[in-house]
């Protein structure tokens, strides 16, 4: 299936046992252009049973020749894997832009190159990594052995399609699993292509499987109840998470989850205001506010509130929204009318708690289609507020003053998430005091999103289970057997 760089349809097929397929029953969907409403082509609809033919495939290869591959020759798959996402960037970019409406320059700046990258670094990571070994005085030798967990579902979200499950399938690969993949149903195109990726780049066929559709009572809940998935991988918001953890609980699978997040972005009044309204911009409005670690709680020490405030709200007026396809375009589309019908009862609610508009919150003069929103700037309310609480994941932040580092310690902890935090001082033992009292998995002291893929990644509460990242990922994606010699 070669995919033209300047697509007018593309229909995504199911990828099961290295062959592109239809549904059974040939039940397909629409595929819409959030920034145009125009079609972009047809995916295909798949249930139990295009799950079941899936995990067949897998489980079978599993045992097959995926299983003889020497580590080098893994690792050389996975690498080629990462070099042909690079070759396809243009392509690739465009697919994701169309699919999720972000700017065309940001997917082909950060989100193919990244996909990639997750290929490139564990393909060089999974060489390098040894296992325990313990000598038990003159008694015995223990060594810890290394295998697949087996077959891993791995459902991924809209946001970030390819990046996001490349992170995941990188290292499912690099342990020898197989896998059975849902890419979500509003983001078909990218994982699509990627099917076509891992077989040229030398995956036997049903290592890697993909299987188009919805949730709970489609291809998603199929892969949660299936007794021969093994463990299963994902990223979306706590309450799918729920959902797919009872699902899993008759088979006990093993689960890793990535939820959603509410950040906290503490700026203190000690710290270096032109870099902080330069990173917030980012932090708040990059992919349309759609990112996870997006920092959409902004907490301002009181004596430099107000001039935070009119130095966000005039940087903020300066970026472009339109066209994702345009360069010139800093924030596009909301990836479907649904989300943003959502992300725009929000604003309405902060209207009725008392809040203030500064910026934003309207569609922008001139656009009469797709799902665009201006960033939007909200002080002025509760703590209580739903939109202080709730994740919007859209273009919208509140900012609060505070007074006192335990008011907005505490403040930035009442939350039921606890993915990423970042803060703002240069005062660098206050940094350390802060950080340690803070409840998330990722906290940032002066930058944001700025990662090393070796250290652990993931949330507290109800933000996710378990860690990637490194070895972490590693451990995930494999079962460890104890081995004890006696001598």
């Amino acid at each position: 299936m070669q995919v033209e760089t300047k697509v007018k349809a593309m229909n995504c097929l199911h990828f099961i046992n290295g062959q592109f397929v239809q549904s059974q029953n040939k039940k397909t969907f629409e595929n819409i252009n959030p920034a145009t409403e125009e079609v972009l082509g047809t995916v295909a609809e798949g249930g139990k049973e295009e799950v079941d033919f899936a995990v067949r495939a897998a489980r079978r290869a599993l045992d097959g020749p995926w299983k003889k591959i020497t580590l080098t020759e893994r690792s050389k798959i996975i690498r080629r894997i990462g070099d042909l996402i690079l070759e396809r960037q243009e392509e690739l970019a465009r697919l994701e832009s169309l699919d999720t409406g972000k700017p065309f320059a940001l997917a082909k700046k950060i989100d193919i190159p990244r996909a990639a990258y997750n290929f490139h670094f564990f393909a060089d990571y999974m060489i390098s990594v040894g296992t325990d070994a313990y000598q038990q005085d003159d008694q015995a030798i223990h060594y810890a052995y290394r295998r697949p967990v087996g077959v891993v579902g791995i459902i991924k979200p809209w946001n970030l399609p390819l990046l996001l499950l490349t992170w995941k399938l990188a290292p499912c690969l690099a342990m020898g699993n197989t896998a059975v993949i849902k890419p979500a149903e509003w983001t078909p195109m990218t994982a699509t292509v990627l099917m076509e990726i891992c077989k040229e780049a030398g995956v036997p066929d049903g290592v890697v499987n993909l299987v188009h559709g919805f949730g709970p009572n489609s291809a998603g809940g199929a892969i949660s109840e299936h007794p021969d998935i093994d463990a299963i991988s994902f990223i979306g918001e706590p309450g799918t998470g729920t959902a797919i953890m009872k699902s899993a609980a008759d088979s006990l699978k093993k689960l890793s989850y990535e939820l959603g997040g509410k950040n906290p972005n503490i700026i203190f009044a000690d710290s270096d205001l032109d870099d902080v309204i330069e990173t917030t911009i980012r932090s708040s409005f990059i992919n349309q506010g759609e990112v996870c670690l997006c920092g959409s709680r902004i907490y301002v020490e009181r004596p430099i509130f107000d001039e935070f405030v009119q130095r966000f709200v005039e940087a903020t007026k300066e970026l472009k929204v339109g066209d994702p396809l345009e360069k010139e375009t800093n924030v596009g589309a909301l990836v479907s009318k649904e989300h943003y019908d959502r992300v725009k009862s929000y604003v309405e609610i902060a209207k009725n708690d008392g809040g203030t508009i500064h910026t934003g919150g309207k569609r922008p003069v001139g656009i009469e289609k797709g799902y665009f929103l201006e960033p939007t700037i909200i002080t002025g309310l509760d703590r209580n507020s739903r939109c202080v609480r709730e994740e919007i994941f859209g273009p919208v932040v509140t900012i609060t003053p505070f007074d006192m580092e335990e008011e907005v310690i505490m403040q930035a902890n009442d939350t039921h998430y606890g993915l990423s935090a970042t803060i703002w001082t240069t005062d660098l033992k206050k940094a350390h005091r802060v950080a340690h009292q803070i409840e998330a998995g990722i906290i940032w002291v002066n930058t944001w999103f700025l990662r090393d893929l070796r250290t652990p990644f993931g949330g507290m509460k109800h933000s996710g289970i378990g860690r990637t990242g490194g070895m972490h990922s590693l451990d995930f994606y494999s079962e460890l057997s104890n081995i004890t010699i006696k001598l």
